[in-house]
């Protein structure tokens, strides 16, 4: 299907949706508190909703892969289809580029949504964390070098908000991660905003997830299942869990606001 083609469709899916809210007075609704699915990742044709990048395009020797696995009768955690995003990090760059450019990073993120006037964004305002279901695999020394990444419809297209991503199996086994929006820090191209505000969530334009290995030194073979990305409420959030990751979320936040983010996850 041409880009036109495929433009026109999600025009026409779009304006059959709002029509239909319209008819059922949707407007008039209690705010809408249930879990929203942003993203997801169980077929070949979600595939062909992302992007993905890595610092070969700038002459690094990183390399990025967005894969779809069909779940075996092995793993007991996962029985629908899921993405793996992998490849190998590498700190390097070609002889010609050394020492002139910052490699060390891959990503995906999900396309816009444009339609023949304007483009399809979502609007979380009425909730409160972002929910990820994921599994990281790969090397070890890979699985503390993950950030999710999100763009608005802001005035600024090289904005990025940005938050690290903690796991906190061992085992390479699937768990939810939950992060409240305003923990999210404002960067732009690769650096931490010297102005902090509040992310504009009432038109979310892409969400993705990189890795950066050039802030740490890392390298090696990294992999990450994704299931889900959704927007949830406290009310989704099991209580234990919530407990287990405020500290951990806090030091997150206290280290992202404290470190430059050398990545232009908004090339991806």
């Amino acid at each position: 299907m041409s880009r036109f083609a495929q433009t026109l469709m999600r025009t026409t899916q779009h304006l059959r949706g709002q029509t239909a809210k319209a008819l059922r007075m949707q407007g008039a609704d209690e705010p809408f508190r249930a879990p929203q699915t942003l993203l997801t990742f169980s077929s070949r044709e979600d595939l062909q909703n992302y992007a993905i990048g890595c610092d070969t395009d700038i002459g690094g020797l990183s390399t990025a892969h967005l894969d779809l696995v069909e779940p075996t009768e092995k793993d007991n955690e996962q029985t629908r289809p899921y993405v793996k995003f992998w490849g190998e990090m590498r700190l390097g760059a070609r002889k010609e580029l050394e020492g002139k450019i910052r490699s060390g990073y891959a990503g995906f993120r999900s396309k816009r949504r444009r339609m023949l006037i304007g483009e399809i964004t979502d609007d979380v305002s009425m909730h409160r964390f972002l929910a990820l279901r994921l599994r990281a695999a790969g090397h070890p020394r890979t699985r503390n070098s993950y950030y999710v990444n999100i763009q608005t419809d802001g005035p600024v297209e090289t904005d990025l908000w940005q938050h690290r991503l903690y796991f906190r199996r061992e085992d390479g086994g699937w768990e939810d991660i939950y992060i409240p929006f305003d923990e999210f820090v404002l960067t732009n191209t690769g650096e931490v905003s010297q102005q902090q505000m509040t992310m504009f969530r009432e038109r979310l334009r892409t969400i993705g997830i990189s890795i950066l290995g050039g802030n740490s030194g890392v390298e090696g073979p990294y992999e990450l299942g994704i299931d889900s990305i959704r927007a949830v409420n406290e009310e989704d959030v099991p209580s234990d869990h919530a407990r287990r990751e405020r500290t951990v979320r806090r030091d997150a936040v206290g280290e992202t606001r404290g470190m430059s983010i050398k990545c232009r996850a908004e090339k991806i």
